[in-house]
């Protein structure tokens, strides 16, 4: 029997049950993640296995170094092949890292490849992966189509024109791509230099001169406009912690001066400023009916050595540990308070916050919306099976699980769809379970429905993307069905 098999991480009947009636058949709603517009516009034909699978993947450098791979075979200019076999030397090593069930998912379910990846295995694999990649259905919009994905959301800049959205717009493609917004490089005043120069490239692509703090607001108000107007009903920021000091509007003019003019900000005014901007961008979120997505508590960059060397997202991040819960809600308060909260999924990365972070978000639900502030799927270093059932664990206990919306990529990479699945078979697994141990009723139309919910549905449902897959509302559970007839 395959490794992958049709069982795979489902332990019992009712697992498998469950996954195969409900789980399986779902689309996927890819709401976050990191795919290169560019590279849908064009359909583009990955040449190799190394470029679809190994370029630009930081998870599998990491585990490269941590197996003595020189760095030329990772990010260097080694052979395409060369950097495959050493990926392929380095799988046995991975046992119980994510990454041996990720890199066994994806070779059997883009290319039906059901060895296990070794350097014996690894000539014949790349072979056969070559063939497929170069005369298959295996470009962008193919494994789009493939993998069934209705709808995905990229990560886009304010000062980035959309032109590839609107190619892909023209292109046929069935996939529905929407921009998300992600305004960081706003908050990024440490550096007077680099925060001119894009405030230079805002002032470009918005078609307006910026003097002052007003300027700045109106140019990042006319992108936010231009973004809803192409599709885009969600934000995203990736923030060490939630602001906890906010400037008033005359301090945030005086600092945004002081910048402008080359000067380096004091930690207190960079931070307030920060604060300042979050505040104004919870209120353009909430006046268009957005959702704003806060990715919170990573370490990054932290081998300095090698970001000089290699730059940022190279693999020398980790999981921080800062104080949350203080800060965010401070910040979701002053939105509420001020009538401005949107809808908000938060992501924490240190497992510590899981509970915190759960408990937190039924503190600010309400407006007759289900889900409203949402408890984020497990994010980068947590995002494996471990990582899945602790959230899902947490979200269960301290609020509602069949509200939740469900898994992301949150991947650079066309190879990583089979998280979907990976995710979807871990919840079948945990429920399929309590099924069986009593804990659960044996009611499949009634966790049928949740499931599909969670995998699909209350995504469609939640973010009302224009033009996106029919799916008014999620379907009623079984409680809820009883009650309507």
């Amino acid at each position: 029997m395959p490794f992958i098999n049709e069982s795979f991480l489902l332990k019992t009947s009712t697992a498998r049950d469950l996954y195969h009636a409900h789980a399986a058949q779902q689309p996927i709603f890819d709401y976050h993640c990191h795919l290169p517009p560019k590279d849908i516009a064009n359909n583009h034909r990955f040449r190799d296995l190394t470029e679809i699978w190994l370029e630009g993947d930081h998870y599998k450098w990491r585990a490269m170094r941590a197996n003595g791979v020189p760095e030329k075979y990772c990010t260097g200019a080694a052979d395409p092949y060369e950097k495959f076999f050493a990926w392929a030397r380095t799988v046995p090593y991975t046992l119980r890292n994510p990454l041996y069930h990720w890199t066994h998912l994806e070779l059997s379910r883009y290319f039906g490849i059901d060895e296990l990846l070794d350097e014996s295995t690894a000539p014949s694999i790349w072979k056969r992966a070559n063939e497929q990649l170069q005369s298959g259905g295996l470009t962008t919009h193919g494994i789009l189509e493939k993998f069934h994905v209705t709808a995905l959301c990229t990560t886009d800049d304010p000062t980035d024109s959309l032109e590839d959205h609107e190619r892909i717009r023209a292109s046929g493609l069935s996939t529905q791509v929407y921009p998300a917004f992600r305004p960081d490089a706003a908050l990024r005043t440490s550096d007077p230099s680099a925060f001119n120069a894009w405030v230079d490239k805002l002032a470009a692509i918005a078609d307006t001169e910026i003097a002052d703090l007003s300027h700045f607001l109106e140019a990042l108000e006319t992108r936010h406009d231009f973004f809803h107007e192409r599709g885009c009903r969600l934000s995203d920021h990736g923030l060490v912690t939630c602001p906890a000091e906010y400037a008033t509007r005359n301090e945030a003019e005086s600092t945004f001066e002081k910048v402008r003019a080359g000067k380096s900000l004091t930690q207190l005014e960079e931070a307030a400023f920060s604060g300042f901007l979050m505040l104004c961008f919870g209120e353009l979120d909430a006046r268009r009916g957005w959702t704003k997505q806060l990715h919170l508590g990573a370490a990054r960059n932290n081998n300095t050595r090698m970001l000089a060397t290699l730059g940022k997202d190279t693999g020398f991040d980790c999981i921080g540990d800062w104080p949350q819960i203080p800060a965010l809600v401070g910040y979701l308060d002053r939105l509420e308070r001020a009538n401005h909260l949107p809808k908000i999924i938060v992501y924490n990365l240190n497992p510590a916050d899981n509970y915190p972070f759960a408990s937190l978000i039924n503190s600010f639900q309400g407006d007759g919306i289900p889900g409203r502030i949402q408890f984020g799927t497990a994010w980068w270093f947590l995002d494996q099976k471990e990582g899945m059932e602790l959230q899902i664990n947490a979200l269960s206990n301290c609020s509602l699980l069949s509200r939740f919306v469900g898994m992301v990529t949150d991947s650079r990479s066309f190879m990583s769809y089979p998280r979907h699945e990976y995710f979807r078979r871990t919840l079948c697994n945990m429920i399929g379970n309590e099924v069986e141990s009593g804990e659960l009723p044996q009611d499949e139309p009634l966790l049928g429905k949740m499931i599909e919910n969670i995998c699909y549905n209350n995504a469609v449902a939640h973010f009302q993307l224009p033009g996106s897959p029919a799916a008014a509302a999620p379907q009623l559970l079984g409680s809820d069905i009883a009650r309507t007839r």
